[in-house]
């Protein structure tokens, strides 16, 4: 069963394959959906809430409210001194849609400062929106920036993450924002509409890869329910196989896959919450 959307700005910390424990920061408004893709493997898009992002109609929150609820947030983490390995923007949807994402950012790297200093400020971004200047810059105050590329042809991108700014736009734009990491989702359809796992469709993101350079690559499939019922992850082998090709490029590259306990994976740095002293969160 699909996960509800969020009804809160500020949630977890979320135990991630990939980022440790994460405490969440969700821009879109509470128990809605708001994205311009339709990803075959999203978990919200199954559920009826889930809207495509049409631009008005939508309750956006207020930045001052996203702002004291993450300062709130971190202030109980240190009370309890409770450890945090990074605050990541995602959320239940595309956080770069918020009209005022570019406020918000400032904010969010406001509270950090004052009560977390030197804990990393991350997003997960759908890329879609890269080449917007306003985006650009407030994703530029972002410690780390994991935006995806599931494809490098129009075909494969089409059928697996239902359109959006064609790919060559979102590759541009990816090339410009260094450094970056690339987060890829690599599914199989059991109908043999979807598979972005076969040599032509690597290929071709390999070579989108090459053109934008990203400083790593995470290579991971499905953990959690799927939009489409025929969906299949990708077998942990052709995972090592891709991440090896990239490799290839000189660009590291890791494995998440979440069926097999020796997975590769990238050490997380521990911080453990304290309200004085050099080492908060």
């Amino acid at each position: 069963m699909a996960l509800p959307p969020l009804e809160r700005f500020v949630y977890g910390p979320v135990r991630s394959r990939r980022l440790g424990a994460a405490l969440g920061v969700n821009l879109l408004p509470s128990g809605l959906t708001v994205c311009n893709m339709t990803c075959a493997y999203c978990q919200y898009v199954r559920i009826g809430r889930a809207a495509r992002y049409r631009g008005e109609g939508v309750a956006w929150p207020r930045p001052q409210a996203i702002e004291a609820a993450l300062a709130a947030r971190l202030m109980r983490a240190a009370a309890a001194d409770e450890i945090i390995d990074r605050i990541t923007v995602a959320g239940h949807g595309e956080p770069t849609l918020h009209p005022d994402f570019e406020e918000i950012v400032d904010r969010l790297c406001a509270v950090r400062d004052r009560e977390a200093p030197g804990l990393p400020l991350a997003i997960l971004s759908n890329s879609t929106t890269a080449a917007s200047r306003d985006v650009r810059r407030a994703l530029e105050r972002f410690d780390e920036r994991y935006m995806k590329l599931d494809a490098g042809d129009p075909i494969t991108y089409a059928r697996l993450n239902g359109g959006g700014p064609s790919i060559g736009r979102i590759v541009d734009a990816l090339r410009g924002l260094a450094p970056i990491m690339i987060q890829t989702m690599f599914v199989k359809d059991a109908r043999g509409e979807i598979d972005n796992t076969i040599d032509g469709v690597v290929g071709d993101w390999l070579n989108a890869l090459e053109r934008i350079r990203p400083a790593r690559v995470h290579v991971f499939t499905m953990a959690r329910p799927r939009a489409n019922d025929h969906l299949r992850p990708a077998p942990a082998r052709r995972l090592r196989e891709i991440a090896e090709r990239v490799r290839g490029l000189g660009i590291p590259a890791d494995v998440f896959d979440p069926f097999t306990p020796e997975r590769a994976r990238r050490p997380v740095a521990r911080r453990r919450s304290q309200r004085s002293g050099a080492a908060r969160l």
